[in-house]
């Protein structure tokens, strides 16, 4: 039986690995602190539970969709207003399940075979799968801790940027947990009009910022809507990552023909999902501030305590994700995950699986509160890893 290359190009999904390891280690009866995968462990707004309720109780809900409904298309038109100063209609916005199939399939909108795209190093892998599922070249611009893990459209060459179809940026960034600002983004948009190139903006975790920092839409900028687009998500504001409610939002045209392909696989999200993302888009956003507060009392819990213990982790900025260079004494990222796994119970994800500039660091999602949080940092020290 032979399998097309597409589906061979693409490598194993680390997070499916690293849980089987999970099991096994449970099952031995080991502690364990799973800071590998950014599931939110806060619960879901009752409100957007009892709208999804109260909408499943209706039998036409069950229906096929076929199409986003106005009142959702309002309410992301209303949010977008009041969140960030954004003025979108309905031409702007297609729902997808998750930003992660939404990334997954823009590549087929936008590239032919062997075409180039731009990709962040290190990066969501989900860009690369992308990039792949399209048949394109993905060529890596690098975010380095010099330049605060930002894009620098300065470092991409002419002559690559002239062959590029899109670039994808993402910003808080997963993994890095760098945040945007103005210049940055002023400065892809332009990069993009200079060399006729779409922008793709992952927008996951604008609501998880820290240090007094705001966060941001890349729609918010001038020329911003005429050059991209971005996925927004509420997986992380609202932690209703299961439910898969992502948005495609930004330049008409783009909208249209990633519209065109979902039709083609897609009879729309089911209508109850719909109607927690109403719920949701127009409800209170005090748990989401509350929320915010908390991430950052994880993220100095973390840091602060395995600082405390000789290993030097900067703090984040945003995201739910801490990036942290691997001790001096290892080589290989997926080693020390493979022993911090082993000798302490505490599960990263290994920076080798970011892309080729996430080599030499481990990525730990903040799942935990902050008592377990320091548990985990004294499991660290008991190993004798550092």
């Amino acid at each position: 039986m032979q399998f097309s290359k597409r589906v061979q190009s693409l490598d194993q999904e680390i997070f499916a690995a690293l849980n089987q390891r999970r099991k096994e280690l449970e099952q031995q009866g080991r502690k364990l602190y799973d800071l590998s995968i950014g599931t939110p462990d806060f619960p879901v707004p009752q409100y957007v539970k009892d709208a999804l309720c109260q909408a499943a109780d209706d039998a036409d809900n069950w229906k096929y969709a076929l199409q986003d409904t106005p009142a959702l298309q309002q309410a992301v038109c209303s949010y977008y207003d009041r969140r960030f100063g954004v003025k979108i209609d309905s031409s702007m916005i297609q729902s997808c399940q998750g930003s992660q199939e939404g990334l997954g399939h823009i590549g087929m909108v936008l590239c032919n075979a062997g075409d180039t795209v731009l990709l962040p190093t290190p990066c969501y892998p989900a860009f690369i799968s992308g990039a792949r599922m399209a048949e394109a070249e993905p060529w890596y611009y690098p975010m380095t801790k010099e330049n605060g893990f930002l894009p620098d459209v300065a470092s991409i060459p002419p002559q690559v940027a002239q062959k590029a179809k899109y670039m994808v940026v993402s910003l808080p960034s997963n993994p890095t947990g760098s945040v945007g600002n103005g210049e940055v983004y002023r400065k892809i948009i332009d990069f993009a009009r200079r060399y006729d190139i779409v922008i793709i903006h992952d927008n996951a975790y604008s609501d998880i910022v820290f240090d007094g920092l705001q966060g941001d839409s890349f729609l918010r900028y001038e020329g911003a809507a005429d050059v991209g687009v971005e996925f927004f998500s509420l997986s992380k504001s609202y932690n209703v990552t299961g439910a898969r409610i992502s948005f495609c939002v930004g330049n008409p045209e783009i909208i249209a023909a990633f519209r065109k392909l979902r039709s083609q696989f897609d009879f729309g999200m089911f209508l109850p999902i719909q109607a927690a993302a109403v719920a949701a888009l127009q409800g209170p956003r005090e748990m989401v501030e509350a929320q915010r507060q908390a991430y950052q009392a994880r993220r100095d819990a973390l840091c602060e305590g395995l600082q405390a213990i000789g290993w030097p982790v900067p703090k984040n900025h945003g995201s739910m994700f801490v990036w942290a260079p691997i001790p001096a004494s290892y080589d290989d990222s997926m080693t020390f995950a493979g022993d911090l796994m082993e000798k302490a119970g505490v599960i990263g994800t290994p920076g080798s699986s970011f892309g080729p500039l996430g080599e030499g660091y481990i990525r730990f999602a903040l799942v935990l509160p902050p008592a377990k949080l320091k548990e985990a940092v004294r499991a660290v020290e008991k190993s004798g890893l550092l």
